[in-house]
């Protein structure tokens, strides 16, 4: 940032004023919650969020210095749980997201696997992939199941990206085949009794290569 475009001391010094009442507020609603999962109580810990970060911002781009402390920001955490307190289903929802880095890798792989099961052509031979990577693909998603593809990535020329694992809670199951046509489109965040979450973004301060995960319960 420029020296044009830095906050000013007064800017830095009343943005820790706002923490400070943030603070207070914050301390307030726990003390006055009504039950686990106050709505008070989650809007006080976003304001506070988003003073603690703004703050940090202006006090970065005036005085080059950081806090010794992070709160996660509101778009990282889940609303309240609204969910029936003993649901009698649920429903879990998966995302995996992949790269497909080695396409070669992966045709090949697909191939071989057309080979051992031919189809039921007149001539008995096996399906051909060809240069089709959305043919591969399809392939290899028929063959296999979506946590064997996960432990076996590599083999099929894929690199790991995000991925999500939602567990939410119903009354009851819905009817059959009445959400297949847009499976994820009544995904409720206060409806998650848990989730998994990996991500490259939570290695950025590891030191090891074991994946990380954030696992956060609303129960």
């Amino acid at each position: 940032m420029s020296d044009a475009a830095q906050p000013t001391a007064a800017e830095v010094r009343a943005a820790a004023e706002a923490i400070k009442a943030a603070l207070d507020h914050h301390l307030e609603a726990v003390e006055r919650r009504t039950g686990d999962d106050d709505p008070a109580v989650y809007d006080a810990f976003n304001a506070l969020a988003a003073a603690a970060e703004f703050y940090d911002e202006l006090l970065y781009d005036r005085y080059d210095e950081v806090t010794p402390f992070e709160i996660p920001g509101a778009e990282d955490s889940l609303p309240p749980y609204a969910g029936p307190e003993e649901p009698n289903a649920l429903s879990v929802l998966i995302r995996r997201d992949y790269a497909v880095v080695e396409p070669p890798r992966l045709l090949a792989q697909a191939q071989r696997i057309a080979d051992l099961d031919p189809d039921d052509r007149a001539d008995g031979s096996a399906a051909v992939v060809g240069s089709s990577v959305h043919a591969a693909l399809g392939v290899l998603f028929g063959e296999y199941e979506p946590d064997e593809i996960a432990s076996r990535h590599t083999e099929f020329g894929l690199e790991e990206g995000d991925s999500t694992l939602w567990v939410t809670a119903a009354e009851e199951l819905p009817e059959a085949g009445e959400w297949l046509g847009a499976p994820f489109d009544d995904a409720d965040p206060q409806l998650v009794v848990c989730r998994f979450d990996v991500s490259a973004v939570f290695d950025e301060d590891e030191s090891d290569e074991e994946p990380a995960g954030l696992v956060v319960d609303s129960s």
